[in-house]
């Protein structure tokens, strides 16, 4: 799990300095540029170390740099604010991918509600999908405050309360095959 939260920190390393500066200084030009500077910084420091990077690392540091860029060339926030909505598009696409969820799962859960599983994986390719629409529509506003929320509250909150949910439902349909395996 310390794993799962790690790589989340490392995905969207350069939208939380972004977000954290911009709410320390109110200053959208120099939030944007270390958010640049520091997804540059990411991703020599991981191939200093030797680090595998993923496209995803590759296709997020592009990201900044180009609508980083478009932000501080039109001095317009809406570019840069609307870069997690393209992260959680290209995650929910991959997450269409049948069965993606199972390698992530519990051989219990594999072994009796594999079904399951797979509705699991649709379910979060459309919670993806959700919030990144909410995730430009909130930035189509260009309220940066509101964004600010948007992505620090709900877009983890909504996470959060789906993994739960998840959780719950997996263990209830878990021990429910099972003992009815018993029977």
């Amino acid at each position: 799990m310390k794993d799962v939260f790690a790589k989340l920190a490392t995905d969207f390393f350069s939208t939380i300095v972004f977000l954290v500066l911009y709410l320390a200084t109110d200053n959208v030009a120099l939030a944007t540029s270390v958010a640049i500077a520091g997804a540059v910084a990411q991703v020599i420091y991981a191939r200093i170390k030797g680090q595998p990077l993923s496209f995803m690392t590759y296709a997020s540091v592009g990201l900044v740099i180009v609508l980083g860029s478009a932000t501080l060339l039109t001095h317009d926030p809406r570019f840069v604010l609307a870069k997690p909505s393209i992260a959680h598009f290209a995650i929910g696409a991959i997450m269409l991918k049948r069965g993606w969820m199972l390698r992530y799962s519990p051989p219990i859960v594999i072994e009796t509600i594999p079904e399951y599983v797979t509705i699991a994986g649709y379910a979060w390719a459309a919670l993806m999908f959700a919030l990144g629409a909410g995730t430009i529509a909130v930035a189509s506003t260009g309220d940066i405050k509101l964004w600010a929320f948007y992505v620090s509250v709900v877009l983890i909150g909504a996470k959060v309360v789906a993994f739960a949910v998840q959780y719950v439902a997996f263990r209830v349909l878990v021990t429910s095959r099972l003992r009815a395996a018993r029977a």
